[in-house]
């Protein structure tokens, strides 16, 4: 589908079903699949970017079966070496692998898509400094490129810049804790470590270890690892609904969602609660009600640390009383497009006054008119502007087939929620 007009919603309520948690997902599968065993993921649905880290380790000789319940992950300690890997648009399976089978050591051959092969990839430029050789297919310090390593683990520690490689980290965090030895971890920058935080949790919860003291993270090898694991939903995904809640003045229940949780993007939910959306947890899943929200202001903060939400913060921005200042965003000018720009040029399509420097993003509450919303492939791009249409009946999405990344039936949702059924 190369366009999507989205409908004007004019319900009273409705429940929805997200899918798991692409984070949580990502890592789970990494610590299932490089040790010995079975284990089985409570994760039915899933998008694009989950599936293709399945397909890499299906190369890498690692099996996985799908059942009713979820995934069963066969799990195994020695992978093929000498094979290409390719990694689509998935920028955490692209980190995460490669600082993966970086430490463990072989070679390698990894692509991607003409989407990812534009993004600069920090942890290639870490990876050479810690002695792994890289031969690049084109640019430096992006895809593609091969891949020789000799292991890092006999290091025995690595330094890292956690504010540009955070997931770098992460990756190397998850190969530590699948290894035989103890491996430490020095950050120079720890500002932004609620991905890192998540790590840790993961690590812990399948039977590794995981400490932090202040820039120093030590990881202990997995001694037994679970054979149940329960992935949680995916609150980046239900940020949009949660949104909708008080954008619609509406109530929407998510199924299987609560309010404990490992994800940083909770932190948008303490938002909504500031605006008058009230949360209740019932058995079926976490409902946000926004029926008594009145007018609300504008977000006037950083977003560092829940920064997937600041598109999400920029669509409702138009119906807000008060100016949104957005700061600390930066690093979002590098991920699947620069959404800094993607969130000026859609804000500007629909006649909101909007002005933005390299860290930060002014806008001025304005009523929007008719626009066709280009999207440059980004999933959260469609997925945070559909909101302004479900509010207002003026909005294009074009190419909203980008949000199988991770949500392959946002856009089905929307058509049936806004069509009553």
């Amino acid at each position: 589908m190369e366009f999507c007009r989205v409908g004007k919603y004019t319900g009273s309520g409705f429940e929805v079903e997200v899918p798991a948690s692409k984070s949580i997902l990502a890592r789970a599968l990494l610590l299932s699949a490089f040790t010995e065993g079975d284990t089985l993921l409570t994760a039915k649905k899933f998008g694009e970017d989950s599936r293709t880290m399945l397909s890499c380790l299906h190369a890498l000789g690692i099996q996985t079966e799908p059942n009713e319940n979820g995934l069963l992950v066969h799990g195994r300690s020695c992978v093929k070496d000498g094979i290409s890997l390719h990694v689509g648009s998935a920028g955490t399976v692209a980190r995460f692998l490669t600082a993966m089978l970086a430490f463990r050591g072989g070679s390698y051959s990894f692509t991607a898509s003409p989407q990812m092969e534009r993004r600069p990839m920090e942890l290639l430029t870490a990876l050479e400094k810690a002695g792994v050789t890289i031969v690049y297919g084109g640019q430096c310090g992006h895809f593609p490129f091969q891949m020789y390593s000799k292991g890092l683990s006999n290091m025995g520690s690595s330094r890292i810049e956690a504010a540009t490689s955070t997931q770098y980290a992460s990756g190397l965090m998850l190969a530590a804790a699948t290894s035989n030895v103890p491996f430490r971890i020095q950050l120079s920058d720890y500002g932004r470590v609620s991905y890192l935080d998540m790590t840790a949790e993961l690590i812990r919860a399948f039977g590794g270890g995981c400490t932090r003291e202040g820039g120093e993270i030590l990881v202990t090898p997995i001694l037994r690892k679970p054979e149940l694991y329960r992935v949680e939903p995916d609150v980046s995904a239900a940020c949009y609904f949660y949104a909708a809640s008080l954008l619609l003045h509406t109530r929407i229940l998510i199924k299987g969602m609560k309010m404990a949780t490992i994800q940083g993007d909770i932190r948008f939910m303490e938002r909504m609660r500031a605006c008058g959306v009230t949360f209740t947890e019932t058995p079926e899943g976490l409902l946000a009600d926004g029926t008594k929200a009145g007018h609300f202001e504008g977000f006037v903060g950083d977003v560092s640390a829940f920064s997937d939400q600041a598109l999400t913060l920029a669509a409702l921005a138009p119906f807000a009383v008060t100016p949104t200042h957005m700061t600390g965003i930066r690093h979002i000018r590098n991920q699947e497009c620069d959404r800094v720009r993607a969130i000026y040029e859609a804000l500007t399509a629909l006649g909101v006054p909007c002005t933005t420097s390299e860290d930060e993003i002014i806008i001025t509450p304005a009523p929007v008119h008719d626009a066709v919303i280009e999207t440059y492939g980004d999933h959260r791009v469609a997925m945070a502007f559909a909101l302004v249409g479900l509010k207002s009946g003026l909005v294009t999405i074009k190419d909203p087939d980008c949000t199988q990344k991770t949500f392959d039936d946002y856009f089905e949702i929307l058509s049936r929620i806004t069509k009553n059924e």
